[in-house]
């Protein structure tokens, strides 16, 4: 006789209780329990096979054969950066961002890619065939579909498991896996149960049969995937995709790659014809910089691999209120805080009754510290009203003694910024001996946060005119 019993469950961690709580005991998150209802039905005693493979024998490791995994190249050279130079057969790969960012384009792009080649199945749960044929469409821009690209609308896993044991195509996008659903589970679409219970099959089949998966996740209003994160263990890869509707830069971001290295980063611009690969995104996103423009300074983070050069621009005005704001568009608030209060306090820079807005050109986020010394510029440079040179970028770690401190990768950063025909970088000064410094552009070490202001800001009788 069927059981039926009550249970919450929380939608950030997945854990269950049988009681609902306003908070969650186990991540603390606010109004994530959410009722879900369970059936049982009682099965006979079976002996259960273990392992993917349907049987479980330990081995030596040194007997184990561990040959380098071969991998499916993509023409698209952004999106196998991310993944870790191309598609790992049998790895499942969840992408994630916001609605109508880009997801369904994006991987419907590679599966026109891949299909000239391989069989690809797409399943849709989400937009009927004429919606898919008809982006399909505007991407070939004009050139013939390709015929290995197969395309199913099903939500159910049962059915979708008969469409891959009859197709076996080499590739399987889940477009989105919360409208999957397993029969023999009575809850709704989209549930953690279901969510979470489909990701786990899925895996399995990739597994056992070595085809890929991609899987395509909604996010919630606080940017994580929907679901449990426990939907993020089950998968190899997490991937976001990145970016402002009202702009057309797209970031694809590594979060977790078991075959690859995380926080690799794929720039794409978004245009009629699809997502369009930004080769070079430092010389883009530097495009439209003003020269000798009061507030900006040019920082080089790392994504990754890639090192990337990004206008900050700085900007201090009296404040109209009693308490000064602070705004902070593509850093983190709380390094803010620490630069104004060094600013403040080291270097005498009155910060006490100015607003100060620090925002990073293109929509970009960067969270290493390495930008501490452009933000600090950049801040600087419009209280005085004294222009960065223009031929120069910054990059350094401010400490709360105002000193400057070293960051990795130094040599890689340079060489990026000497490319793009930068002359000068301010850098922390180095207290052991290292490789020697690139040869192509001029390295001025600076002690303090005060020796390197100096030496970025034009003095007030060597400004020169504006212009775009």
């Amino acid at each position: 006789m069927a059981k039926s019993y009550t249970r919450y469950v929380c939608q950030v961690c997945g854990k269950t209780s049988s009681r609902p709580f306003g908070r969650c005991p186990s991540c603390s998150s606010w109004d994530s329990m959410v009722e879900e209802v369970v059936h049982e039905t009682p099965q006979k005693a079976t002996s259960r096979v273990r392992g993917i493979t349907g049987s479980s024998q330990a081995k030596r490791l040194a007997d184990i054969q561990g040959e380098k995994e071969e991998r499916v190249p993509l023409k698209m050279e952004e999106f196998a950066r991310v993944l870790g130079g191309g598609i790992v057969p049998g790895s499942i790969v969840l992408i994630g961002g916001d609605p109508g960012i880009g997801k369904s384009t994006l991987t419907l792009q590679m599966a026109m890619q891949l299909a000239e080649e391989n069989t690809v199945l797409y399943v849709s749960g989400e937009e009927s065939e004429r919606q898919i044929k008809m982006r399909a469409v505007r991407l070939a821009q004009g050139a013939a579909l390709p015929r290995e690209l197969l395309l199913v609308t099903e939500t159910n896993l049962e059915v979708i498991f008969d469409h891959i044991q009859q197709i076996k195509p080499a590739l399987v996008i889940i477009d989105s896996i919360q409208t999957v659903t397993m029969p023999e589970m009575e809850s709704a679409a989209g549930s953690i149960s279901q969510v979470r219970e489909s990701a786990a099959k899925l895996r399995e089949m990739a597994k056992l049969t070595g085809i890929t998966v991609f899987l395509i996740g909604h996010v919630t209003k606080e940017g994580t995937i929907a679901g449990p994160r426990v939907l993020e263990h089950i998968v190899d890869t997490v991937q976001y995709l990145e970016g402002e509707h009202f702009q057309s830069y797209r970031l694809l971001r590594s979060v977790k790659n078991r075959y690859g290295a995380t926080s690799e980063v794929g720039v794409f611009e978004m245009q009629e014809r699809g997502m369009v690969e930004v080769r070079n995104p430092s010389e883009v996103f530097l495009a439209e910089r003003m020269i000798n423009a009061p507030g900006s300074a040019i920082a080089v983070t790392m994504e990754g691999t890639r090192p990337l050069l990004v206008e900050i621009q700085g900007l201090t005005t009296p404040t109209s209120f009693g308490n000064p704001r602070r705004t902070a568009n593509g850093i983190d608030f709380s390094r803010l805080l620490i630069i104004s209060a060094v600013l403040t306090r080291r270097l005498g820079v009155s910060l006490g009754n100015q607003d100060v807005i620090v925002n990073v050109v293109s929509g970009l986020r960067i969270d290493e510290p390495a930008a501490d010394l452009a933000v600090a510029t950049a801040i600087t440079s419009s209280f005085r009203d004294q222009p960065v040179r223009a031929d120069t970028v910054l990059i350094g770690e401010i400490g709360l003694s105002g000193e400057l401190r070293m960051v990795g990768q130094m040599q890689t950063r340079l060489r990026e910024a000497a490319k793009l025909g930068f002359k000068r970088a301010v850098v922390p000064k180095r207290l052991r001996k290292s490789e020697p410094w690139p040869e192509d552009i001029e390295i001025v070490e600076a002690r303090s946060l005060r020796e390197a202001m100096k030496a970025a800001l034009l003095e007030p009788e060597k400004k020169e005119s504006k212009s775009s």
